[in-house]
């Protein structure tokens, strides 16, 4: 059950690199090279175990009389398989990255033991935000030792790295590119807050320095790098995005087409049927034998039950999405986990495995099958929009809006309910927070 579950978790990527430490462990299993589908192999060795079970002492004669030809191994495939997981180059880690200029930096015990502790506590921007006298204490180092050797891991690559805030991280940039002494380190340290906020008048009033300096000095900040980590993979962010779904128009209906190349084919392997024949009276290799072939066909009926369910919970998907495809996404309806596992047949839980890291091709471009999912809200006449759509209107209202006098939040709320879409002003404010927009007088051009 846990295998089962872990394969319908995994996206492509990853099932591939589960299915061959597989092949590894059980001798039995090998990648299928012809065209024949699983479940054919699954079946077929239903009826081979039966016959296996009802006599042992007939094993020699069944596959004497077998007409099945011995797969050989074909290096090719072998070849082409390892060369698919050899080529998955993998993102380095931003820990490792560090850790090597730490050891090339400073061999001092001490520093090298609170470095790693440092390293080890920076989160996926880069930024150490548990206090520097927690991670000394905990690496039993003084203080002033955690100081230098915080100081040293600041001048490492990527510039920035370990500040404990974003002002000390910009300010390490700056001072990288030799502007420590000027304008900019300035506006960073004294007035990082009115920058954000694109205050210039006041920080020009403030510095007494003229506007057209401080806008200057603001185009050159806003070239830095606000999360020197996030040029390095997080563990959980080491997946290569691959469709496993597609969905097609045929004729007026939307079908889904599942992508069964990332899924390793694979088949119970003959090559044993020698072992049999020769040692065919050996108790101990039989049940070893039996053993695997129940593994392994247990595997291969994993793998075909994740692509069934996958394809039956994106069918459920595109049939309640209609709308989106056949328009796009203003047309995006509310859809929960439970509705879909209702009519598939499986445990909510078992969908929200399903859909983990799952993308599906569509016309309008790559998508999550999470996307999907979205909560409901219910317009003046009644209709059902969902969230997603909501947010889709305001971004466009947004992006038509005039840039010297872009549209504020009231005014979307106005705009809106004509259409019959009644939301509170601070549901507005948040729907552009989620979108990334800046709110109306910081989208207004000077």
């Amino acid at each position: 059950m846990q295998q089962s579950l872990q394969f319908l978790q995994a996206p492509a990527m990853e099932l591939q690199s589960l299915v061959q430490q597989e092949i590894e462990i059980n001798p039995v299993l090998e990648e299928a090279v012809s065209e024949e589908p699983k479940e054919t192999e699954a079946d077929d060795w239903d009826k081979q175990l039966e016959e296996l079970r009802q006599k042992d002492e007939e094993w020699r004669e069944y596959f004497s009389q077998s007409n099945t030809p011995t797969a050989s191994y074909n290096p090719e495939a072998a070849e082409r398989r390892q060369f698919l997981f050899d080529s998955q180059v993998e993102a380095p880690h931003l820990s490792d990255h560090l850790l090597r200029q730490l050891t090339l930096a400073t061999s001092h015990p001490d520093m090298l033991r609170i470095g790693e502790e440092i390293i080890g506590n920076l989160d996926d921007a880069g930024f150490l935000k548990i206090p520097l006298v927690e991670v000394a204490q905990s690496a039993q180092v003084d203080y002033p030792v955690a100081q230098a050797t915080l100081a040293l891991i600041q001048t490492f690559d990527p510039v920035g790295v370990a500040a404990q805030d974003l002002r000390e991280c910009l300010l390490i940039q700056i001072d990288r590119l030799g502007k420590s002494e000027e304008l900019e380190a300035t506006m960073v340290s004294q007035y990082l807050s009115e920058l954000g906020r694109k205050k210039y008048q006041d920080i020009a009033r403030g510095l007494k320095v003229p506007l057209d300096r401080v806008q200057t000095a603001a185009q050159f900040i806003a070239t830095l790098q606000p999360r020197p980590g996030s040029s390095f993979s997080s563990d959980d962010k080491q997946n290569i995005v691959q469709a496993e779904l597609a969905v097609q128009k045929s004729g007026d209906d939307w079908i889904v087409v599942m992508n069964d190349d990332p899924v390793p084919r694979l088949r119970i392997s003959d090559t044993y049927k020698d072992l049999l024949v020769n040692n065919g009276h050996d108790p101990s290799l039989r049940e070893y034998l039996k053993e695997k072939i129940r593994a392994g066909k247990f595997l291969i009926k994993c793998l075909h039950q994740r692509q069934q369910t996958i394809f039956n919970i994106a069918t459920e998907i595109v049939k309640r999405q209609r709308g989106f495809f056949d328009e796009g996404v203003t047309q995006l309806k509310p859809l929960t986990m439970n509705q879909v596992a209702e009519v598939v047949g499986v445990h909510e839980t078992t969908v929200s495995r399903a859909i983990a890291n799952k993308y599906v091709q569509t016309p309008y471009g790559l998508f999550d099958l999470k996307y999907f999912f979205t909560p409901g809200y219910q317009t003046a006449t009644g209709e059902v929009m969902s969230n997603t759509s909501v947010k889709d209107a305001i971004a466009d209202l947004i992006a038509r809006e005039s840039t010297t006098k872009p549209l504020s939040d009231q005014e979307i709320v106005k705009i809106l309910s004509e259409r019959g879409i009644p939301l509170a002003r601070r549901t507005v404010a948040k729907y552009r927070a989620e979108l990334g927009l800046l709110p109306s007088n910081l989208r207004r051009s000077m």
